[in-house]
């Protein structure tokens, strides 16, 4: 499997990759440069934003529920009019927003970190019929947030702890029960878990941030198969296209010097891998 770029623009920290299956478009983020981008075959499109923003799951056919630094929006994709749902960590200046997906009951999982990855500075929270809830403390880098096919299981990574953990939830509304488990211990010095997306078939695609690449494990945790990308540090990977087999990878940029830059000149952009494996689609988020 070959990947190639499938859009140029050069993120500083490319994040939040997402397949709107309504649209059949496909949605990314440049966290620090306050950016949601989109490619079609009418070209490049940008919007900008005057804070932070991450990721976002779909809302119809024409809107997008964003995370930023300070709340979730709703964002009118052909209008660009904003329109705050609820406030998200609005009174810590220390924090911003990082990686977030949909839940199958049309819920909204999103994680913060701090702005210079203090220790425990972030947590993870789900906002779910109008109820923005911490789920879990103490995160320093919030990552990996997604779930199985068969909707009872959902995984989260803190990419700074080297884990990633698998939790429970009620069939009836997503909530989590119990506590979680740890899925995957990486420990100090292993694979960077980034973002993650999970395929029809249960297994857990991790961006390792570091490892140019993404690694497929198994719901037992085994190592299946890489994917490699032409950049260093891989942050999020996203199922898309029309059969949503394509594997779309956000990467980034950010703390590479000029010799880095010379060895990696694709670093920071966005690539796509066809036919890797079947992929989930997106739920709609319900507001």
């Amino acid at each position: 499997m070959i990947a190639t770029v499938f859009d140029d623009r050069a993120c500083k920290l490319g994040e939040g990759p997402l397949w709107n299956p309504k649209r059949q478009q496909f949605f990314w983020f440049d966290i620090l440069g306050k950016t949601l981008m989109t490619r079609t075959s009418e070209g490049q499109k940008t919007w900008t934003f005057d804070r932070h923003v991450s990721a976002a799951g779909w809302v119809g056919e024409d809107a997008l529920l964003i995370a930023s630094e300070t709340d979730l929006f709703r964002f009118d994709l052909t209008t660009g009019k904003e329109e705050t749902i609820v406030s998200l960590e609005a009174d810590n200046p220390l924090t911003r927003s990082n990686d977030g997906r949909a839940d199958p009951w049309g819920g909204f999982w999103i994680g913060t970190m701090g702005f210079n990855g203090e220790p425990g500075a972030g947590a993870i929270y789900r906002y779910y019929k109008g109820e923005l809830r911490q789920l879990y403390p103490n995160i320093t880098v919030s990552n990996g947030i997604c779930f199985a096919p068969e909707g009872n299981i959902g995984y989260f990574a803190d990419t700074r702890q080297g884990k990633v953990w698998r939790q429970q939830l009620n069939a009836v509304d997503g909530w989590p029960v119990g506590d979680p488990e740890v899925f995957l211990d990486h420990g100090e010095g292993g694979p960077n878990a980034d973002g993650a997306v999970v395929d029809t078939d249960g297994n857990y695609w991790s961006a390792e941030w570091g490892h140019s690449r993404v690694r497929a494990y198994s719901p037992a945790g085994e190592v299946l198969r890489d994917v490699t990308i032409p950049a260093g540090q891989a942050t999020c990977p996203a199922f898309g296209g029309a059969g949503l087999r394509d594997l779309y990878v956000t990467s980034a940029n950010v703390g590479l010097g000029s010799e880095a830059m010379i060895e990696t000149p694709l670093a920071g952009q966005t690539f796509v891998i066809e036919d890797v494996a079947q992929g989930q689609m997106e739920p709609e988020v319900i507001l």
